[in-house]
């Protein structure tokens, strides 16, 4: 029997080469060798997009088709939208019950995102609790892998120790998934930072060959080493 992977993407704008070698070119390679479950997370935009939704439909649409494109089979996957399934939101509200909110403070992703975004109010409980709705859509398919970058492994590691809990309060019901680490490296975006729509700093895999030449001839270089 394969083994169960389940991961999304948030369709919060057009995918960057970051999306491709370090998420989308996995998810082509995983779908041959194990069951895979790939998810448009669209609760998830919600958590930084909630003042204007307007574009989730289209990005979602827009992001569907360059997965297509790029190789994911449906036919050897599963593929879907996260808030047709209501099952999601159902087990985010039972595993918030049970999840201490010093879980999610000490989230180290949740503090950088905190200091780099300074355009939209972040203090919110979906932007704090996002962890315990990653991890309901994780345990919700029994998911045995999840292939993930090592800058995500504090939040697969929120997901297992939420499941842990759950199994020590009601009985074994949920695997505690293990992480299938990216071959690629994070990728640096056009200032230095990580690739992050968020952030403005991406080339996408829709732009243009003089997009793509301008936004890297003005990439930041290593002071020591510019010419």
């Amino acid at each position: 029997m394969k083994q169960r992977v389940v991961s999304g993407m948030r369709p919060s704008g057009r995918l960057h080469i970051g999306h491709y070698h370090g998420v989308l070119e996995n998810w082509i390679r995983m779908q041959d060798s194990y069951d895979c479950f790939f998810f448009v997370a669209d609760w998830h935009s919600l958590t930084t997009e909630y003042a204007d939704t307007s574009g989730i439909a289209e990005s979602t649409r827009e992001m569907v088709l360059d997965w297509v494109a790029f190789g994911l089979d449906p036919a050897k996957s599963v593929v879907f939208r996260q808030s047709l399934v209501p099952h999601h939101s159902e087990l985010n509200l039972i595993l918030s019950m049970i999840t201490p909110v010093s879980w999610l403070e000490r989230n180290p992703t949740y503090k950088e995102m905190l200091d780099n975004i300074d355009q939209r109010d972040l203090s919110t409980f979906g932007f704090l609790g996002y962890p315990v709705l990653m991890a309901a859509d994780i345990i919700l398919y029994k998911a045995t892998r999840v292939p993930v970058g090592h800058d995500q492994l504090p939040h697969l590691e929120i997901t297992r120790e939420i499941a842990r809990r759950f199994n020590h309060l009601y009985g074994s019901v949920f695997p505690e998934p293990e992480a299938l680490l990216t071959e690629t490296p994070k990728l640096l975006g056009l200032d230095g930072r990580k690739m992050s729509k968020s952030y403005g700093n991406s080339i996408y895999l829709s732009d243009t060959a003089e997009e793509t030449s301008k936004k890297v001839m003005a990439m930041m270089t290593d002071p020591a080493r510019v010419r």
